[in-house]
């Protein structure tokens, strides 16, 4: 299943508005078939897997990061009647589809053919992998990562804005990763005037993964998605939305109570009367505890990346 997540990450950010889904079909201890959801959703990792192993597929286990899902649709069949067809021994599924036009129904099918089927493996991984389709259908917006590149002394910008480059070439191309996972990125008027920011990915070989371009403005910029309000980030064609900048939008952000996790890079420089974070409603130290909890650590070249998920 761990090498079903891992394929899984590498659709996330492109197969909106599906799921991003790793497949592995084992048999006899060697693996006879791999996929996972192509971008645009199409096709999904079960059939890419099942037509890579073809007849081999009957006897065998198949792992699937989500339900095989169990309904038709014009763009391809169903994956629960591909695995009946393709006769597994064993499915194993990390997390059940809480799509309505699947739901267990899958797993249901699965069953009904008499093939085994074990749920709940690496369910909690699976999660955090799917973190994007499972925000949108449980709160109708997109999973939010808020990105913040901080000063020893917690400054986002120098006092007259301008926040390029707080952190090192490391630090950089790391933002470019993480832009390549989402299909959306969006910053603040003010950070669009100060810095001109291409916000695209300029890593090789992921330069087509260039997320869409969002401004949080009252006034709409040619070239770029707008909204006005960060409640307003379901309307927005995307399950991954990348925050990037400046500190208002960030707090803007905090306020409404939107971010999902955050990737904090902090630098070893001190800058004083720089810009930092303006108050987003903690009235009390009580209110701050508790909220936020470590996922990951790393150096990246002489800067630190801190990773958290909202507790």
């Amino acid at each position: 299943m761990a090498a079903a997540l891992a394929l899984a990450e590498r659709g996330r950010g492109r197969t909106f508005p599906n799921p991003n889904v790793g497949c592995v079909i084992v048999k006899a201890g060697r693996v006879i078939g791999r996929g996972w959801t192509q971008a645009g959703g199409r096709p999904h990792a079960e059939a890419m897997a099942l037509d890579a192993a073809g007849a081999s597929a009957a006897g065998a286990d198949l792992y699937a990061t989500l339900e095989p899902c169990a309904h038709e649709s014009p763009r391809g069949p169903a994956c629960a009647d591909l695995i009946v067809a393709a006769r597994p021994a064993r499915v194993i599924v990390a997390y059940p589809d809480p799509d309505p036009r699947t739901d267990g129904r899958g797993i249901a099918c699965l069953r009904a053919a008499g093939i085994e089927v074990i749920e709940g493996v690496a369910r909690a991984e699976a999660a955090r992998s799917m973190a994007g389709f499972l925000t949108r259908r449980r709160l109708g917006r997109p999973h939010v990562t808020l990105k913040l590149a901080l000063s020893l002394d917690g400054a986002a910008a120098l006092g007259d804005g301008r926040s390029q480059w707080i952190t090192g070439p490391e630090a950089r191309a790391h933002t470019h990763l993480e832009r390549s996972r989402h299909e959306a990125i969006l910053v603040g008027r003010g950070t669009l005037e100060a810095d001109a920011p291409r916000l695209d990915v300029r890593l090789p070989g992921l330069e087509d993964r260039s997320p869409t371009r969002v401004l949080l403005s009252a006034t709409p910029q040619a070239g770029w998605l707008t909204i006005a309000s960060p409640e307003a980030i379901a309307s927005l064609p995307c399950d991954h939305l990348f925050v990037e900048g400046g500190a208002r939008t960030a707090a803007a952000f905090l306020a409404a109570d939107l971010v999902d996790r955050l990737l904090l890079y902090r630098a070893p420089i001190l800058v004083g009367g720089g810009r930092t974070l303006p108050d987003f409603g903690i009235a009390d130290l009580t209110q701050a505890h508790g909220r936020w909890r470590l996922e990951d650590a790393r150096a990246l070249g002489s800067d630190r990346l801190e990773v958290y998920a909202r507790s």
